[in-house]
């Protein structure tokens, strides 16, 4: 099959007709930005027969002379098939197209998961491993509707293959926690079953993880705006439960002293000021850039230095506590109710971050600031959301229920000694998060500024 031919050696898609298919995706990252260049940099041939299927890395590069990788693989038919989805080109007599759009073809990639396969590259190789023995009778896939920064295909209810397309140098943190997560036998999240990978002379690249699909639990977020119409007390009840699903979740990351990766380190002298340093930037850059004509931003407005000096007051904490593995981009979109109980999701952390930032070892705390800041979006986004404002004091009772559940469960030992070191180091963390939610609000949806705005306000008012 001379398309097939073509598309190994990066003669196939063109740059044009790369540059086209990969501007209008969801997944492309970076649509604001002029595109300079773009090319297949890498193939590994998977199937040879039609359909065929080819693995394959594409660059983008920007005129400042930036670049970006993404995950294209390659599904090749002749035309008579008629095919259709997600069609890049078409050469040769044959349509080359968006692989992961065929349901035979994601079918395929975790037939290749299940059988521990290794494909060459032009410079490197694929390598497909299992976690698991059960991959082999595949129900029907679908793909999932709502995508955003990655592809994932369904297999009837039992799992979900979720391939990641923007790509950087070295293990994804999701491979890498799931793995870990699923070996101790942690109940709380959705079992890592097998993945692929490139390995190459320059770079290693994490393509894609197979897991236990979980189709009968509810966003956590939804379930949130749900219950305050109907039952606001009812979801209090089940915060506790995240709470402690939350804390044995860090006591996990935190219990394997062997494992360089894991293992629960003492921070720094400089650790806490490095922290301080980095939310203190991300101030100074916020502030000076404040928008005119937005009513939200006023209560804020000219407070840049003051946000500034609050934190270096609070930032006193002496004691605090230990730096583990964390989840990273913690909040109600990433956990699941599952009747009783809640299991976590989407270990990757904070997009906007690079993979070595993501896979640093932070305060578990962060992860707890990351979820009360998303009582605060549930408490103010409740209204024009669902039509219903939250009781008097539900965001407060959300705090404190989510909180005992933690306390009572996390390895007290990763946290800092004193109550309230404990509570001036989670005030950090929160007004780091509530400022990130700023700058994103300005970039995304000036309609919700006024839910981080909120939330650096009330820190600006406690007491220290």
């Amino acid at each position: 099959m001379r398309a097939l031919d073509l598309v190994l050696a990066g003669e196939l898609p063109r740059e044009s007709e790369l540059i086209g298919y990969v501007r209008g995706r969801r997944w492309f990252g970076a649509k604001a930005h002029e595109i300079a260049h773009a090319r297949v940099v890498e193939t590994a041939a998977l199937r040879s027969t039609a359909p065929a299927l080819v693995a394959s890395i594409a660059e983008v590069r920007f005129p400042a002379g930036t670049h970006e990788l993404y995950q294209l693989p390659l599904g090749i038919r002749p035309l008579s098939d008629g095919w259709r989805r997600g069609v890049i080109c078409e050469a040769e007599g044959c349509a080359i197209y968006d692989a992961l759009l065929d349901p035979e073809l994601a079918r395929e990639l975790v037939a290749l998961v299940h059988g521990q396969a290794t494909a060459s590259a032009r410079e490197g190789i694929v390598e497909f491993r299992s976690a698991d023995d059960g991959l082999d009778a595949l129900p029907e896939p679908r793909l999932l509707a709502a995508e955003q920064s990655n592809t994932s295909v369904v297999f009837g209810d039992e799992l979900i293959l979720k391939a990641y397309r923007r790509l950087e140098a070295g293990v994804n943190p999701e491979l890498e926690l799931l793995r870990f997560l699923t070996g101790r036998r942690y109940p709380n999240v959705a079992e890592l079953k097998g993945w692929y990978a490139y390995n190459g002379a320059v770079m290693d690249l994490t393509l894609g993880i197979v897991q236990r699909f979980l189709g009968e639990g509810e966003d956590g977020w939804e379930l949130a705006l749900a219950e305050l119409s109907r039952q606001p007390d009812r979801f209090l009840e089940r915060l506790r439960r995240l709470g402690e699903v939350t804390g044995s979740l860090h006591a996990v990351l935190a219990s394997d002293a062997n494992d360089p990766d894991f293992a629960p380190e003492e921070p720094s002298g400089e650790g806490l000021a490095l922290l301080v340093a980095t939310v203190d930037e991300e101030i100074e850059a916020v502030f000076l850039d404040l928008p005119e004509g937005l009513p939200a931003l006023e209560p804020i407005r000219g407070r840049g230095e003051e946000v500034r000096e609050r934190l270096r007051v609070i930032s006193h904490v002496g004691d605090v506590g230990r730096i583990i593995r964390t989840h990273g981009d913690y909040h109600l979109g990433q956990v699941l109710c599952t009747g009783d109980d809640w299991v976590v999701l989407d270990f990757e952390g904070e997009p906007a971050r690079s993979l070595p930032e993501r896979r640093r070892k932070r305060s578990p705390l962060r992860d707890v600031a990351g979820m009360l800041r998303s009582f605060a979006y549930v408490s103010s986004a409740a209204q024009p959301l669902a039509g219903v404002s939250p009781p008097a004091g539900w965001e407060e009772r959300a705090r404190e229920r989510f909180l005992e559940g933690y306390l009572d469960t996390v390895d007290r030992h990763v946290l800092p000694g004193s109550a309230g070191a404990l509570e001036r180091l989670l005030t950090v963390f929160e007004l780091e998060k509530a400022v990130y939610e700023l700058r994103y609000e300005l970039n995304n949806r000036p309609d919700w500024l006024a839910i981080p705005v909120a939330g650096i306000e009330r820190l600006l008012e406690q007491p220290v």
